[in-house]
């Protein structure tokens, strides 16, 4: 395989020239850093990265190559990746294709050699920035000109874009290491969940699915009144919200439904953007952090049991210490004291920022499936 020029120019001025790989082609998106030391296929194909490039800090990439199996959904939503050193025969078992294949085929930029410490440093100190990548277009001033006139990452509705159009009942629970196969959900507790779709990953619904919930999942549009009436009949017992992609804040449409459900006393669960969903429905509306955090390794506290679970995060955005007025603090980020899990006093609600179903990433917080189901 062959790498070909590419030039990147960032909105700060920045303009670099690097190798890609992969799909050929001009992408618009902002710049994010992710330190997993794993699972760049999971991070790829998770629907919260739609409309961001991920910069990866682990500095070879592509040993495992890529397969079905490890899909967190039907589709890469990234942008693009940008890593440091190119492995381009993957060495695994379980490999069907590269990943410049896999990029290939998703339409997604791949960037190597390049220096991913310079850029993650940037990121750091500065923020994330939008982007612009071509493998077309080698002048600064053009790429310039066509990132100023391409819509921010916080004025896209990118729901709307990963969000399933049509509802489904998910069949499969968690990863078998065994028969190297995804079990089968057998939803044995008698209790059904609706899970709201903003760009879920599918291990999410997996571990709800391995702890005995039936799940059906409908798209963003969901239908409040409709949820409400199925609840008082008993033929759901909860509604869980899930990740996504983008600034909360415009899912304007989205919160007057959910506050709607809230109104009801349905018990929910919410993860990530669902989490930040909750707290804007309650009054608290979100800010962007510095940086975010994205990687495997952040250390969460639990403050009930005061046990540090180490978790997978992915996220711009976060709920403001305001909400601690109507929720109690169950979760804390011990890298930037910021919350991780509320639970809504005098409501069967309750959400954690960090992902639970790990993947890629630590198993600590898997627990909080089984919760859920408890509450139920």
């Amino acid at each position: 395989m062959s790498l070909k020029p590419i030039w990147i120019y960032l909105e700060n001025g920045t303009f670099l020239e690097a190798k890609s790989f992969g799909f050929s082609g001009t992408k618009v998106g902002e710049i994010v850093f992710n330190t997993s030391m794993s699972g760049y296929q999971e991070i790829m194909s998770d629907p919260s990265y739609a409309g961001q490039f991920v910069v990866f800090t682990m500095p070879e990439i592509g040993i495992v190559g890529t397969n079905a199996d490890d899909m967190e959904s039907l589709d890469v939503h990234a942008s693009g990746m940008i890593i440091r050193s190119l492995n381009e025969t993957p060495s695994n078992f379980r490999a069907t294709a590269s990943l410049s294949d896999f990029l290939t085929k998703y339409e997604s930029l791949g960037i190597c050699d390049i220096d991913t410490r310079y850029l993650t440093k940037m990121i750091r100190d500065t923020g994330p920035k939008m982007m612009i990548a071509s493998t077309e277009v080698s002048s600064c001033e053009e790429l310039k000109e066509m990132l100023a006139n391409s819509p921010r990452i916080e004025e896209v509705n990118y729901i709307e874009k990963v969000s399933t159009k049509e509802s489904y009942i998910h069949t499969n629970a968690a990863w078998d290491d065994v028969t190297l196969s995804y079990k089968k959900a057998e939803g044995n507790l008698g209790k059904k969940i609706v899970a709201i779709d903003f760009g879920i990953k599918r291990n999410i619904l997996n571990e709800l699915c391995e702890v005995g919930l039936e799940v059906e999942v409908v798209p963003n549009t969901f239908d409040a009144l409709e949820l409400i009436s199925r609840y008082k009949k008993g033929e759901i017992h909860g509604v869980f919200l899930s990740n996504g992609p983008g600034d909360p804040l415009i899912l304007k449409e989205e919160v007057s439904k959910i506050q709607k459900l809230i109104e009801e006393k349905i018990p929910m669960f919410a993860i990530c953007l669902g989490h930040q969903l909750l707290s804007i429905a309650h009054g608290h509306p979100t800010y962007k952090l510095k940086f975010g955090q994205h990687g495997g390794n952040h250390p969460v506290k639990n403050q009930d049991t005061h046990v540090v679970e180490i978790t997978a995060q992915n996220h711009n955005y976060n709920v403001p210490d305001s909400v601690c007025a109507i929720a109690k603090v169950t979760h804390m980020n011990l890298f930037d004291n910021t919350i991780e899990g509320l639970e809504y006093i005098g409501e069967p609600i309750f959400s954690v920022q960090h992902h639970p179903e790990a993947s890629p990433g630590p198993h600590d917080s898997k627990y909080i499936f089984k919760e859920f189901a408890k509450r139920l």
